[in-house]
């Protein structure tokens, strides 16, 4: 192969780019592809392609991970995974590869893999607001909400309480081309109903008793940058037409005012609640939820992630030690103990049951008797089955497919409502009469 020639075209490409043979080993790689992994063309060339990346001395798919490398000298195809990669500071980072089909002029096969780094810089030293994991429905989150912030359409964050939506939202925010701007965020089931438009739009002087002078509202603060509405089924009916009416044209009053002003605000939402629910309830607008969910996002519950349970504990405990005090650490039985629990809870559970764990523990070290999860943590052991069961019904052979449609899309209804043929309405209505979550 011409390594000069293509030494020079991958130059070319604005993300780092790296070739390798049919054993893993590097033949060429772009100085962007040197930079991140901190070391220089002639000690990469004639490496595997995972030691450097990830530091190991085995191929990532003997570790578990989808390998675009088997991939393509196995099956012939390109393909997009997700990983997670080791950088020349020793910070782990989540990286989507994109691997191509390269045939040298004498009919040689190689791999060239684009690889597109998820992180936001500004957050790799902030472990405060950084996410934390490296499973793969983390990764495909993560990946979800990049491709998100690259456009401008306003974004709808469902996840059960405690998974991180404004850590989500804020990845958003920080990914977006609005990251300069503010990001303000308000809880909207911890605002009084009368106080909601005052604290939406603002007020002026005197517009109603206790009012002494002018308020902006969280529009106006967020002009330019991004607005978190937490909690966004709890706005009260009333103020949901008002919210509509400036999300279309951007305009709004404060309480008392008469003049028009003008914001532009990204809206990104979240809710715990199905939306669609409360619209049949007559409780939600309709035109609203559409208006709010321009893309919606799906973050997985600390469940359907268990792997990442470890770097979690470890990041939440070294936050809570802060800076004068050593952080401290699980035992292999508290680990196994954390694994096997369901968190209904989520990240916020965990963290909770660490701080318990922290005051419990001695020298430093969690064992599984520091970590108690409450006297009503039971196990309930499937009832016993008929010995002659009746054949199954139509509705019970529907269920059925709906819940294992579910199971395979990670829980996420638009697909599933897709792979039915059947509305999302349709689909919450069916998830309802069935008792399916």
């Amino acid at each position: 192969m011409p390594t000069v020639e293509l030494q020079e075209l991958i130059e070319t490409h604005d993300q780092p780019f790296v070739v390798l043979d049919n054993e893993y080993r590097i033949v060429a790689a772009n100085q962007r592809y040197c930079h991140s992994y901190g070391t220089d063309l002639a000690h990469i060339v004639g490496r595997r392609c995972y030691e450097i990346s990830h530091r190991s001395d085995r191929p990532c798919h003997e570790n578990g991970e989808d390998c675009p490398h088997q991939t393509l000298f196995d099956k012939g195809q390109g393909s997009v995974v997700l990983h997670t990669h080791y950088h020349a500071n020793g910070q782990t980072e989540r990286t989507r590869i994109r691997g191509h089909l390269i045939r040298s002029q004498d009919g040689q096969t190689y791999l060239g893999e684009v690889l597109y780094h998820l992180e936001v810089e500004a957050d790799l030293g902030c472990e405060v607001m950084r996410m934390v994991g490296h499973s793969a429905a983390f990764l495909s989150c993560v990946d979800n909400l990049v491709r998100v912030a690259e456009c401008e359409a306003s974004v709808l964050l469902f996840g059960e309480s405690g998974v991180g939506k404004e850590l989500a939202a804020r990845f958003v925010h920080d990914r977006s081309n609005r990251a300069s701007g503010a990001f303000i965020a308000i809880n909207c089931a911890a605002v009084p109903e009368d106080l909601f438009e005052s604290e939406l739009f603002g007020h002026e002087r005197g517009a109603f008793t206790g009012s002494t002078g002018l308020k902006k509202g969280l529009f106006e603060l967020a002009d330019k940058g991004t607005l978190f509405l937490d909690e966004v089924a709890e706005i009260p009916p009333a103020m949901q037409a008002k919210l509509l009416r400036v999300l279309e044209s951007g305009e709004f009053r404060r309480v008392g005012g008469t003049q028009t002003l003008h914001a532009d605000v990204r809206i990104v939402s979240a809710t715990n609640r199905n939306l669609l629910n409360r619209i049949d309830q007559k409780l939600f607008r309709q035109d609203l939820y559409y208006r709010l969910a321009g893309i919606d996002v799906s973050l997985p519950a600390l469940r359907e992630r268990r792997e990442d349970i470890p770097a979690l504990a470890d990041a939440l405990l070294a936050r809570m030690a802060g800076d004068n005090r050593q952080p401290c650490h699980l035992d292999v039985t508290a680990v196994s103990k954390l694994r096997h629990y369901d968190f209904p809870g989520n990240v916020r559970e965990l963290r909770n049951l660490l701080q318990r764990a922290m005051v419990r523990c001695q020298g430093g070290i969690i064992g599984a008797d520091d970590i108690q999860f409450g006297a009503d943590t039971t196990v309930t052991m499937p009832a016993t089955a008929s010995v002659d069961p009746a054949p199954p019904s139509l509705q019970g052979v529907e269920k059925g497919y709906i819940q294992d449609l579910l199971t395979q899309c990670n829980g996420h209804r638009r697909t599933v409502a897709a792979r039915l043929g059947v509305t999302e309405r349709t689909l919450y209505r069916k998830l309802k009469q069935y008792a399916l979550k």
